[in-house]
């Protein structure tokens, strides 16, 4: 069982010592295996809505053709949203936090997720060597990303504790 935890500053800086330690020693193709079986492992049973961090954290993220569907899904006005709730940044429509997040934690637009919604938080994903410092920076936020970075450290016998 995973538990939501506060990312102390001394823990955040061992996870950064470890992102060099990793940078210096893991093997590209290995370490996307571990990564991937680590996602896997703990998000198959972890409970999203528990948390919910990275929504209330990162907020939302789409794009135009992600925002249009959301709208035409749940009949929602995309003026609105586009005027009163979203931020346009450079070609994407961002909110923090994510306004389709329900006091009870669940997601209103669960069946029209955007991409970033559905990837985060990458740990899955190819080429984890080249965006530690977001695995790092995301393990404040996640706690299944915390929780792999403790189970790296032991397979790899950190030792900057």
């Amino acid at each position: 069982m995973i538990e939501i935890k506060d990312v102390t500053e001394k823990k955040l800086e061992e996870n950064y010592q470890f992102r060099t330690y990793l940078k210096m020693h893991a093997d590209e193709k290995i370490l996307d295996k571990q990564f991937k079986k680590l996602h896997n492992k703990y998000f198959k049973d972890f409970d999203c809505s528990k948390c919910r961090n990275c929504c209330k954290v990162l907020g939302i993220s789409m794009n135009e053709d992600e925002l249009n569907a959301i709208c035409k899904h749940y009949h929602l006005d995309i003026n609105n949203l586009k005027n009163n709730i979203l931020k346009e940044h450079y070609g994407e429509y961002i909110a923090k936090p994510c306004p389709f997040l329900n006091a009870d934690n669940s997601c209103q637009i669960k069946e029209c997720l955007p991409r970033t919604c559905q990837d985060y938080p990458y740990t899955n994903k190819d080429e984890r060597l080249y965006s530690l410092i977001t695995i790092v920076n995301n393990s404040k936020i996640c706690p299944v990303v915390y929780q792999i970075l403790e189970d790296l450290k032991d397979l790899y016998e950190f030792k900057g504790r």
